[in-house]
């Protein structure tokens, strides 16, 4: 049975609990990580989720998302998880982090405070097809005009952060 850990709104930890508990009935908040990888023309890997996933089927997504678990760094976390989904290897560096609350379907709620890793990456990954369906390397100025067209296309999360990461993206 996986854990997440939940914490207060600075972060603190505060115990843990079941995934699939934290998700449910309004969701607890919740530690999370999410990468975006970046290539030397300063385009970003989006990953499509597997149509196989608990929540946000099918959606477009960052290079990668999961939970820390529990006694794992948040750096670590973030980059077992590259290797997992998209088998790609890394060096990542925390950007900035994003508390946001929202309803992924299937009766789920995403409560997380989120920590937002950049890392570069050149090569073509190899996604797992259980987690991912999908990928395609985007400009930001794509990413950013396709969100605000189509945010249907897109996990909850990316579309409530699309602003503050196209912001430090440019910065990146």
């Amino acid at each position: 049975m996986e854990k997440v850990i939940l914490v207060d709104m600075q972060d603190n930890e505060i115990g843990t609990e079941e995934k699939m508990k934290a998700h449910s009935n309004g969701g607890q908040l919740h530690r999370a990580i999410s990468v975006f990888l970046f290539n030397d023309k300063g385009e970003t890997l989006l990953q499509q989720r597997a149509s196989t996933k608990y929540h946000s089927k099918a959606k477009w997504a960052n290079t990668c998302c999961s939970h820390p678990r529990p006694g794992e760094a948040n750096e670590a976390a973030a980059e077992r998880r590259l290797v997992e989904e998209m088998g790609i290897k890394a060096k990542l560096e925390e950007r900035f982090v994003f508390p946001y609350h929202a309803e992924v379907g299937s009766g789920l709620t995403e409560q997380e405070y989120d920590h937002i890793f950049f890392g570069r990456y050149n090569g073509e990954p190899k996604p797992n097809k259980d987690e991912v369906q999908g990928w395609r390397w985007v400009s930001i100025k794509e990413f950013s005009r396709w969100v605000k067209e189509k945010p249907e296309d897109f996990a909850a999360w990316v579309v409530l952060m699309a602003d503050r990461f196209v912001e430090e993206a440019k910065k990146y």
